[in-house]
């Protein structure tokens, strides 16, 4: 409760920044801010309390993940202060609806309450809507930013409608008491219906086939900077809330549902990675590239009871490779019309320090050793094995292979195709941000057991 409180006054200080004319130091303050908001989140990590008649639980879970979500947003605030330079908004304004995005990020992770869920997920939406429609001179910005209101609308509606389902069902939105309730022998039909359409709700946010064809068009059309989030951040939030809402709600999946995961998380690896293949567009080959890592993230949901670490590890390690990846994006793709990955031959010779990250950042999400993101997949299928799909993991195993294809047409441009241009000088605050989160990846490759016991 306490990182909430926290998280919400500093997007609030953000604002004032700007009336007392001190945008210089929004960026910096912001990062202290959120670093000392993260040093309080560690704080709670062994703490179990509820706040507000249980609409507010803070747990070992939802300090992990806050505390995840909060290291990423830090990210994305510092690589903001070169990117919204030029841009004709205030830089305060684009701050502070991240800061405020976060403290919905928070909220969704850490509900003891169905109307809290709800609120979360909101605030993460309409932050998202607006961050997407930013470039207001773009009209590819102001097309993708139509896009996702109307589709995370609809979204937004499905949940809305399972939720009201739940609770004429159970006759509360506290989910201790719906998950005592859901333990007796015969349960209202409106309940496995209402779980069904926030499930679908929240497979949308996730962007998991078939419910993912917002995500080129939207990671395409947005700002590079907003794309960055929506891959990192938001995926990962909108997995995490996912999961807590399955798991305590509802911690005995049917065998019917678990059919429908595996199905969903098959067809979201296979059609995200064959799609991913035939992209020109760096932002649009991420997108697919996320459908795929959105398929393997919900082999998490098959084991409820003892996956929460492995999708900490795996989220972290997608994220910040995703972020390292941005970072490098964000520099090569500056005041140009595209993103395509014709802008980025030559760059291992004229810049050999973003080629070796964006190589090891595609490398981690490919799943090569040494590498966090190869780590995260072994456990995940070591999970998925012990669980009993063994078919699941073969095919993720096929479709690792896969992804290496693209990943590698991008780290081939690099390195054997010849620049035509001159590329201006790197600002610094883009080397630290890749810096940090490849090194970062790379310690929880080797170090994985530092995440994995967290949730242990």
């Amino acid at each position: 409760m306490n990182t909430l409180i926290a998280i919400i006054g500093l997007g609030v200080l953000c604002l004032l920044f700007e009336i007392f004319n001190l945008r210089k130091a929004i960026v910096p303050i912001t990062i202290l801010g959120l670093l000392g908001v993260l040093g309080l989140t560690i704080s709670e990590f062994n703490s179990t309390e509820s706040y507000y008649n249980n609409m507010i639980v803070v747990s070992k879970f939802s300090s992990t993940f806050s505390s995840l979500f909060i290291v990423l947003t830090i990210f994305l605030v510092a690589l903001g202060h070169n990117f919204y330079e030029n841009h004709q908004s205030k830089i305060s304004d684009y701050i502070a609806i991240k800061i405020f995005l976060l403290a919905g990020s928070v909220a969704m992770v850490s509900f003891g309450n169905l109307a809290m869920f709800f609120l979360g997920i909101e605030v993460l939406s309409i932050a998202l809507y607006i961050l997407a429609a930013s470039d207001r001179m773009n009209l590819k910005s102001n097309e993708a930013g139509m896009k996702y209101f109307l589709m995370g609308s609809f979204a937004s509606g499905i949940i809305l409608f399972g939720i009201c389902l739940i609770y004429g069902a159970m006759g509360s939105f506290d989910v201790t008491e719906i998950s005592e309730l859901s333990q007796s022998a015969e349960l209202p039909v409106w309940f496995p219906i209402g779980i069904v359409l926030v499930t679908i709700g929240m497979l949308f946010k996730v962007a998991a086939v078939p419910f993912h064809f917002w995500a080129p068009d939207v990671y395409e059309g947005s700002p590079a900077l907003t794309t960055a989030l929506m891959s990192t951040l938001a995926k990962v939030v909108a997995m995490a809330a996912l999961y807590k809402l399955l798991s305590v709600m509802n911690a005995d999946i049917s065998e019917s549902f678990k059919i429908v995961v595996v199905v969903i998380s098959m067809a979201s690896m296979t059609v995200g990675n064959i799609m991913a293949l035939r992209q020109t567009n760096v932002k649009r080959m991420l997108a697919f590239s996320g459908v795929s890592h959105a398929g393997f993230m919900l082999m998490t949901l098959l084991s409820l009871s003892t996956s929460a670490g492995s999708l900490l590890y795996y989220a972290s390690a997608y994220s910040l490779s995703g972020i390292a990846a941005f970072s490098v994006i964000l520099y090569v793709c500056k005041n140009r019309d595209n993103e395509d990955i014709v802008n980025f031959h030559g760059l291992g010779k004229t810049n050999p320090l973003l080629a070796a990250i964006l190589t090891a950042a595609l490398l981690s999400m490919a799943g090569i050793p040494i590498f966090a993101g190869f780590f995260a997949k072994l456990v995940l299928f070591n999970q998925t094995i012990q669980a009993g799909y063994l078919a699941l993991v073969i095919v993720a195993v096929v479709n690792s292979i896969i992804s290496v294809g693209y990943y590698f047409k991008l780290i081939l441009a690099m390195y054997t195709k010849e620049s035509n241009e001159e590329r201006k000088g790197t600002p610094v605050i883009i080397y630290a941000v890749a810096v940090i989160a490849i090194m970062l990846n790379i310690a929880l490759g080797l170090f994985p057991s530092f995440v994995l016991d967290l949730l242990a």
